[in-house]
């Protein structure tokens, strides 16, 4: 590539060009007219370094709302959680209300082991496309944080979506293990303990929409819907809440693949459609 042809073969290569564009068109998946893939953020989405295998992700508009089940008033509330952030707090809290059981109020979180990125920081940018995604649809969102350069313990964050009255909080994660091949997304939900009885159900409920939409959005793999009754911010709460741990920083293709601008915007889309149909769901 890179030669010119001589006048003499044009019209052949010409003809031959056009063949392969048609082709090329009739057989790739659609994306909106805004979106901007970069050579990194293709090779981030198909290859796979020997530390482990991402399938394929889907296509999504790169920019714009997602698609509501349901016309979706101003009073639709979505408290969004960046989890972690730059200062890591080391004091313990209870888990609970009352509880003996304490834990550190904010942890440093994992970290890239190929970009390098710390969670805190990989959660905020997808939690500032969430935010972005869910306004463009009329909801009005709170965020726990917009800034590495806050501390805000867990059970502050979930007092946070409780005095907004939230009708869902969305706490976002990054995951992270010892073995570098697993990969994948898995959604978080409280369990039932002494704390979380009124919002078990509902929680529950969001957490199954929000990991179909999010896994159709992104292709990842799907490591289920999970129940914790050992997390401050779920059992502080008395709210409907899911955590998200979007993706494995320990796996080297699937940290890649979550730093890209493309990835990110399909993982905010999927979540957000999750909170839509989880609106429209309790509002039939």
């Amino acid at each position: 590539v890179g030669v010119m042809p001589n006048a003499k073969i044009t019209g052949v290569l010409g003809a031959l060009a056009g063949a392969l564009l048609l082709l090329a068109a009739s057989s790739a998946s659609p994306l909106s007219a805004t979106a901007a893939v970069s050579a990194s953020a293709v090779a981030a989405t198909s290859s796979v370094p020997a530390t482990g295998s991402v399938p394929p992700t889907g296509s999504v508009p790169a920019t714009g709302s997602a698609s509501p089940t349901a016309s979706v008033p101003a009073t639709f509330v979505v408290v969004i959680d960046p989890g972690h952030q730059g200062i890591v707090d080391k004091r313990l809290e209870p888990i609970g209300p009352g509880s003996k059981i304490k834990k550190p109020a904010v942890a440093a979180g994992t970290r890239g082991t190929w970009t390098h990125t710390p969670e805190s920081k990989r959660n905020l940018q997808i939690a500032l496309r969430l935010r972005d995604v869910l306004r463009a649809d009329g909801v009005k969102v709170i965020m726990v944080r917009t800034s590495q350069n806050v501390d805000i313990t867990n059970s502050q964050r979930a007092k946070i979506a409780n005095n907004a009255h939230a009708d869902l909080f969305i706490r976002l994660h990054c995951d992270g293990v010892a073995d570098a091949s697993v990969h994948g997304i898995t959604v978080l939900t409280p369990g039932k303990n002494k704390w979380t009885g009124p919002i078990v159900v509902r929680s529950k409920a969001a957490a199954k929409l929000v990991d179909r939409d999010v896994i159709k959005t992104t292709k990842a793999k799907n490591r289920g819907v999970k129940p914790r009754t050992d997390l401050a911010g779920f059992n502080w709460c008395k709210v409907p809440t899911v955590l998200v741990e979007m993706g494995f920083m320990t796996n080297h293709a699937e940290d890649r693949l979550m730093a890209t601008t493309t990835y990110q915007k399909k993982l905010a889309a999927g979540l957000a459609q999750g909170a839509l149909d989880y609106y429209a769901s309790t509002h039939k």
